[in-house]
């Protein structure tokens, strides 16, 4: 086998890897989520910063009080060094819930930008960062009126700040400096990527 036919292989099974992460969380399939990750795999989002087995626990606990969450994947670039990966795929997240007493639902575009490691022969997940890049929030019915606290919105990162938004209306903390389509955040992501995918960094 030619390194180019490796190489090819490695980003099958790490694309695999990435749409079984969507296919499990969003099924509720908690089981075979795990399987996607390292024992010490860490989950980063907006509402939720730790390891996968309190991301398993606590969206188990959100999904029991009505809590929607979705994703939907789009194209992936992948490079692989060795044994570590980086992974980067478009994507959408989109949630559903009561904002002001209006029923919406918020659409944000990103990129999830995901460290990976081979080992046993297996790619599985270090890190998952998402990347906000914009996002929107409407009203499910079209009837309804909505009226936002503009200066509550405004104080959110912009890639993801109606996101945002609706998840702090249902009480989540929602952290402030996640990675947007630019910015100082982003920079360093990236470089933090480097640092993974040539050994310079442990996680």
């Amino acid at each position: 086998m030619t390194l180019t036919d490796e190489t090819f292989t490695d980003r099958q099974q790490i694309r695999e890897v990435v749409e079984n992460w969507v296919m499990y969380r969003d099924a509720n399939r908690w089981d075979e989520f795990r399987s996607v990750w390292h024992p010490e795999g860490i989950m980063m989002a907006t509402w939720f910063q730790g390891s996968f087995e309190d991301f398993i626990k606590v969206s188990q606990e959100g999904f029991a009080r009505g809590v929607r969450i979705l994703h939907f994947l789009g194209g992936s670039t992948i490079t692989v060094a060795k044994d570590r990966a980086i992974a980067e795929t478009k994507m959408t997240i989109s949630q559903r819930a009561p904002v002001h007493g209006v029923i919406c639902d918020v659409v944000c575009t990103g990129r999830f930008y995901d460290f990976f490691e081979r080992r046993d022969g297996l790619w599985r997940l270090n890190l998952r960062q998402p990347i906000y890049e914009k996002d929107r929030l409407d009203p499910v019915s079209p009837s309804a009126v909505l009226q936002l606290d503009e200066a509550l919105l405004g104080s959110f990162p912009e890639g993801y700040r109606h996101l945002a938004y609706l998840q702090s209306s249902i009480g989540y903390d929602v952290k402030r400096d996640m990675p947007g389509l630019v910015g100082q955040e982003l920079d360093d992501l990236y470089a933090r990527g480097r640092r993974w995918l040539y050994g310079e960094l442990e996680q």
